[in-house]
């Protein structure tokens, strides 16, 4: 899962998604060093990510995009899954998809002087291109794997990926949709044993 699909399943609590926002650039026990509900957020962010890179759904999908991307295919999943996201959004919460975003701009800007030196310095770049916005179209999705084409290992294959995501467009808004109902329960018991472990 990538950005958005982080940040929706971890709830209502504010430290809880900061820490899942961050934990890619928290390594190892690192996370220790922060309060307790964004440890657990760090946490749950990993275990999110172990369910989704192991979950059939997301193997088919990648599948689809071996040719070009090879190893990196499910780095393209990831984004693909926030765009189904958000344009279903209303389905999976009761807040509006801008205000959402606005209010995860306030709490990162709220604590920039926690965030990692890494998120420090993309956080600028997110909020000037709206990147969690752009996620609803596709031109977001192609500008989003054009750029991490350009700053990652991504492969450019970005019209390849496009392609791929149009042409098969139904199939994947629909394993996307059984995913996120998984996922998303999956979480719910996900939380409550990582609150009690760490509270014990």
């Amino acid at each position: 899962m990538n950005y958005l699909a982080h940040l929706l399943l971890s709830g209502d609590n504010d430290e809880i998604k900061l820490g899942n926002f961050i934990a890619d650039a928290v390594k190892g026990k690192n996370y220790k060093v922060f309060s307790t509900n964004i440890q657990t957020g760090i946490i749950l962010h990993r275990k999110i990510d172990y369910f989704t890179d192991n979950h059939q759904i997301t193997k088919e999908l990648s599948f689809t995009l071996r040719e070009k991307y090879k190893k990196h295919s499910g780095i393209v999943v990831d984004i693909f899954y926030d765009y189904f996201l958000a344009n279903n959004w209303e389905e999976y919460s009761e807040q509006k998809f801008e205000n959402f975003i606005s209010n995860t701009h306030a709490l990162l800007i709220h604590n920039y002087k926690i965030l990692p030196p890494k998120i420090k310095r993309v956080l600028p770049f997110l909020i000037a291109k709206k990147r969690l916005l752009s996620y609803k179209k596709i031109i977001g999705i192609s500008d989003v794997l054009t750029a991490m084409s350009k700053y990652t290992s991504l492969p450019y294959e970005t019209d390849f990926a496009i392609k791929i995501l149009t042409e098969n467009y139904d199939e994947f808004n629909t394993k996307f949709n059984h995913f996120y109902k998984e996922i998303d329960q999956y979480v719910k018991e996900e939380l409550s044993s990582i609150s009690k472990l760490l509270y014990s």
